[in-house]
């Protein structure tokens, strides 16, 4: 008779998730996750399969916090403003969860698999990285005065200012995070 779970899922899971946004995959090691998640290695592999499996739990943990910003950005009818506004929303939702100075787990995690071996877990990162560009570009649309090729060219420009605004949100302060939002879109 298999042995009953005696943790809570979503608790371990968001424990996972905090180590692997802070270390990154590589940088988490299985003695990490037991000691942060309070639960032994077995149990780990019990219920998530490997280390791949609960960074995928993990991620897919971490996307479902971050739907309510993306579904905002997704409803807006203001174009490059609901965009700017995103941004905003993006470093909020870090200080309101308490996940301050750590930047966006997407940013910081991906460099480690856009190189890798590990399929699954790119596809699923890029998959994110596009479903993001394609709601950039269509709030840029918006403005039927820009080329296509406008579009293109602000499109990945904003992708990656907001790489940037990620990675800045670690170190910078309120006031240099707001000037660069601010300056960022003052050509869009």
């Amino acid at each position: 008779m298999p042995r009953k779970k005696e943790f809570n899922t979503a608790n371990v899971v968001e424990k996972a998730m905090q180590l692997f946004w802070v270390h990154g995959y590589k940088g988490t090691s299985m003695q990490m996750l037991e000691k942060e998640m309070g639960i032994n290695k077995f149990s780990i592999y019990a219920s998530f399969g490997n280390k791949q499996g609960l960074f995928f739990e993990s991620f897919n943990y971490y996307k479902k916090t971050v739907d309510a910003t993306l579904n905002t950005l997704k409803k807006a009818s203001n174009g490059p403003e609901a965009i700017k506004q995103f941004f905003y929303n993006s470093v909020g939702f870090n200080a309101m969860t308490g996940h301050d100075r750590k930047g966006c787990f997407v940013t910081n995690t991906y460099p480690e698999f856009s190189e890798s071996e590990d399929k699954f877990i790119k596809e699923q990162m890029l998959s994110f990285m596009d479903t993001l560009k394609l709601l950039i570009s269509e709030k840029l649309k918006t403005n039927q005065t820009k080329s296509k090729e406008t579009i293109i060219q602000q499109t990945n420009f904003l992708l990656l200012a907001k790489h940037g605004l990620a990675a800045a949100a670690r170190v910078n302060s309120t006031k240099e995070i707001k000037d660069y939002i601010e300056m960022t879109f003052k050509n869009i």
